[in-house]
């Protein structure tokens, strides 16, 4: 599936907030003082480890808010695996903007990357099998957007993005309420017809009270492989079954052979480590 890129309007606000704070009041001293204004530069996005690229046009905004006559010329979009001295994509135009703007580009750049990397890892780990890897609401508080977008360069699907977008009826609910089967029920009385349902269940028996409840995904949580096979044979098709809770490259192609539909991960966004990126001359 092609990657649809987020659209300007919407990536705006975070560059913009990110180089508000690295300004501050007086903007970039340091380059003012050194760089002459008429200055011109030429440099390269270069990839210094193996991963996959997510946050590109974050980072070109990075130097067209400051400069809007800024090329810039993108190599390998988002989605794209690089491998050390891959170029992404090169800068020219006015020293001063490419200096000033270098941080916060290689913020979101690096960062986003990291995390479609991690995706794409564990995406490649649960081959042959059917399971889809998809992200949870562990995300940087104020970048969840974005970060749910660098899930998709990595070949990952989204889960909610937030709680008003669809019901996760969770341990605690159940708790608060008394049983799963009245937590179902008043999660259906109360939802509209387009809002999915998803109930999830620690232990075959609470899976068992589900199995004709009216639900749309069940979520099987920290359930050890042998359990999912059950739980999996159980469900028969009724809906779609999900998996989350110790999930990691080791893990995870366990994991997706139990036939679980999806597997959802907290650490791809939660955990990642930045994929290590430079900007060099060119």
């Amino acid at each position: 599936m092609t990657l649809s890129p987020l659209p300007d309007m919407l990536l705006e606000p975070f560059v913009h907030n990110a180089l508000t704070e690295d300004l501050g009041r007086a903007g970039d001293i340091t380059t003012d003082a050194l760089i002459p204004l008429s200055q011109k530069w030429k440099g390269a996005l270069v990839a210094r480890q193996t991963g996959v690229v997510a946050g590109i046009d974050l980072a070109r905004l990075a130097f067209h808010l400051l400069d809007p006559s800024i090329r810039f010329s993108v190599n390998k979009p988002d989605g794209s695996v690089v491998r050390p001295k891959d170029i992404i994509a090169t800068i020219s135009g006015s020293a001063r903007a490419v200096i000033t703007g270098e941080r916060v580009a290689l913020n979101f750049l690096s960062h986003l990357s990291g995390i479609a990397t991690a995706t794409h890892n564990l995406v490649q780990g649960v081959k042959p099998h059917k399971a889809r890897v998809c992200c949870t609401r562990k995300t940087t508080p104020g970048l969840r957007m974005l970060e749910k977008y660098a899930v998709r360069a990595g070949g990952g699907s989204n889960h909610r993005f937030g709680l008003d977008d669809a019901i996760l009826i969770k341990d605690n609910h159940i708790a608060a309420v008394g049983s799963v089967t009245k937590a179902v029920q008043r999660a259906r009385d109360h939802a509209g017809h387009l809002v999915s349902i998803e109930l999830e269940v620690d232990n075959l028996p609470q899976l068992a009270e589900a199995l004709e409840l009216p639900i749309n995904v069940v979520l099987l949580d920290n359930m050890p492989t042998s359990t999912l096979v059950k739980a999996v044979k159980m469900v028969g098709g009724r809906f779609k079954t999900e998996a989350s809770g110790r999930v990691n490259i080791d893990t995870v192609k366990a994991i997706a052979a139990t036939g679980v539909d999806y597997i959802s991960s907290g650490s791809i966004t939660h955990s990642a480590q930045i994929l290590d990126i430079g900007l060099d001359e060119a």
